[in-house]
């Protein structure tokens, strides 16, 4: 899982994450996640660019907010990603929190989980295409047609951190994508309450894809990481979801959800993580250091380890 490059200029950053994803699929990862960050690249659009230069990894959104496109727009969007990957991109998207939607945007923040059951309901008839789309619920009145592709595989993860959300989620989509969650509250909140709602729905067993921050380094240096990963990755008093989700394990911030330490001590957690019910390790690899040379050499160091565990984990 990647986020925003500050230590490459901007004309670099586009140019750069490609180059992250084709070294990403060299390394042996099985997928690419690309969160849609405010004021930075925007995420489908370089993983359409991403489909053309990777050949066999899948690229995934990690998350889209719904508020800011329409479930039609979005399903043509996403179809068109899909075949620019030719088959490789699962489709994250999410509520978001208030504090973007609203604060930054000046969007409607209610009854989030409400939003994405109604959008749900269109965008699985968009991209059950070709055809026409007649949906009409309480959010939407839906009559467009659709005409992109014939019908093409397209796993949807939902961004679900509340029980409303994770019952939506193991319900209606192919599984949720996290972050925030240490294993504690994946093994015993998360993973039961998800599993549930796909056996009841009577679909498969859902993807859970946890973004864990990681960086190798001297088990001294443990608690700089941390402090400087909650620094850096955001603090979880920025968003209440985050918080309520926090009291459902042992992490008081996205720091200690973090897998930091030498190659045992981050391998250690890692399966900690994958034993608690996590399917897809996404891996955030924090660099560490002073300057922009100590960064990166900190970077290729924590990335070589875990490409390396990519047959284990």
């Amino acid at each position: 899982m990647v986020g925003s490059d500050k230590d490459r200029p901007r004309p670099e950053r586009l140019a750069g994450l490609l180059a992250d994803g084709r070294s990403a699929e060299n390394a042996g990862f099985t997928s690419f996640w690309i969160p849609q960050i405010p004021g930075y690249l925007d995420a489908m659009t370089a993983i359409a660019l991403l489909g053309q230069v990777t050949t066999r990894i899948e690229i995934g959104s990690a998350v889209v907010p719904i508020q800011t496109r329409h479930p039609v727009p979005m399903a043509q969007q996403a179809l068109t990603t899909q075949l620019a990957c030719g088959g490789r991109f699962a489709l994250g998207i999410g509520p978001s929190h208030d504090w973007i939607v609203d604060g930054q945007l000046g969007l409607p923040y209610q009854r989030p989980a409400h939003l994405v059951s109604d959008y749900l309901q269109v965008l699985d008839a968009a991209l059950n295409g070709p055809g026409a789309v007649d949906v009409e619920n309480d959010t939407y009145r839906v009559h467009s047609p659709m005409d992109v592709a014939e019908p093409i595989r397209m796993p949807v993860l939902l961004a679900a951190l509340g029980p409303v959300m994770l019952r939506i989620a193991g319900g209606r989509s192919s599984g949720t994508i996290l972050w925030m969650a240490d294993e504690r509250a994946i093994g015993d909140y998360i993973a039961p309450r998800i599993a549930s709602a796909a056996t009841d729905a009577g679909r498969p067993a859902p993807r859970i894809v946890a973004g864990v921050p990681v960086a190798v380094c001297s088990n001294s240096d443990v608690d700089n990481a941390r402090a400087h990963a909650s620094e850096v990755l955001g603090h979880a008093h920025f968003s209440p979801n985050y918080e309520r989700l926090l009291e459902h394990g042992d992490a008081a911030d996205v720091g200690d959800t973090m897998a930091a330490g030498d190659e045992h001590t981050v391998l250690a957690r890692l399966l900690r993580y994958r034993d608690a019910g996590v399917t897809d390790l996404a891996v955030r690899i924090v660099p560490l250091g002073t300057d922009a040379d100590a960064r990166g050499a900190s970077r290729a160091r924590t990335q070589q380890y875990i490409a390396s565990l990519c047959p284990k984990l």
